[in-house]
């Protein structure tokens, strides 16, 4: 009667097995993650700390150790990512040359080795648009555990926003600036050009790529003023020098020196300082609401 009812319970049993087995598998995952979104930093201001580093330089090793791990890792995807890409170079260049008159058909290579460092840069930019969430997904690890709990889990869910304002530089880029730049760099003398595309490629990856980075600013500005570094108030008070700031760097940007351009340039980047000093207000405002609510 014992065999019977051994023989009858095994399924269950080994269901029972796998149940347990699979609760102290999710357990041991579960506890480091649970630790590290809710373990608090110890406050510090950061004049005692580069003095502690500068007194005990050797406290600064692990650091840099764990510094070195997240940018070789974030270098091997990154290189994935561009080999990736480097498979649809192809129709990526062919996307780019729309805004030439004539589209790649009017460009010309007169060097053996134009066409693949071409098709090399174009997936530089591709790569690192792809890469880009777990290159920001990196710098987030690194820099967590010197961040509280709810700026550690703010932080991680503003991840995929890192892409999609990269994204969004970019597709300013191709649909706004490219448009007229092109018309006009190429018009200026009234000839007839011959068009690189080493030149061509490096030109548009090249505006591509930074106005992408600049239109990070708000996610910085945002993670500066949830960190009290930044207030709203005080990118409020500077408004002029923010004003003369972005004007360098739309020169800087700009591909040419006429006013219509650098306006194209300039008018994002503004609206953009305008929207960090809306984040950097939620920021503030959050911060005040917990040093409200805190005992004591």
């Amino acid at each position: 009667m014992q065999t019977v009812r051994r023989i009858l319970s095994a399924p269950f049993r080994f269901i029972g097995r796998i149940f347990r087995a699979v609760r102290t598998i999710f357990s041991k995952i579960y506890q480091p993650i649970q630790q590290f979104f809710t373990y608090e930093p110890e406050d510090s201001f950061i004049g005692d700390t580069f003095q502690t580093v500068v007194e005990h330089p050797v406290e600064l090793l692990p650091h840099l150790n764990a510094l070195r791990k997240h940018l070789l890792r974030a270098l091997l995807v990154m290189a994935l990512a561009t080999a990736i890409s480097f498979t649809f170079s192809q129709q990526i260049l062919s996307w780019l040359a729309v805004p030439l008159e004539g589209g790649i058909e009017s460009l010309m290579a007169i060097e053996v080795t134009e066409p693949l460092s071409t098709l090399m840069r174009i997936s530089l930019l591709a790569g690192f648009a792809l890469a880009l969430p777990y290159l920001a997904f990196e710098v987030w690890l690194f820099v967590a555990p010197a961040l509280h709990p709810k700026s550690r889990l703010a932080g991680l869910l503003a991840i995929p926003a890192v892409l999609l304002f990269f994204l969004g530089g970019i597709a300013f880029t191709y649909f706004v600036i490219l448009p007229a730049a092109i018309p006009f760099l190429l018009g200026i003398l009234g000839l007839p050009a011959q068009i690189r595309p080493a030149s061509y490629i490096s030109f548009t990856t090249g505006i591509m790529f930074w106005i992408g980075i600049a239109f990070e600013f708000p996610l910085v500005i945002f993670l500066f003023a949830s960190l009290g570094w930044v207030s709203y108030k005080t990118l409020i008070q500077q408004w002029r020098l923010a004003v003369v700031i972005i004007a360098v760097i739309s020169a800087f940007i700009t591909p040419t020196v006429d006013p219509v351009n650098m306006s194209l340039v300039m008018a994002p980047l503004l609206f953009l300082y305008l929207f960090s000093i809306g984040l950097a207000y939620l920021a503030n405002m959050r911060q005040d609401s917990a040093k409200s609510v805190e005992p004591g």
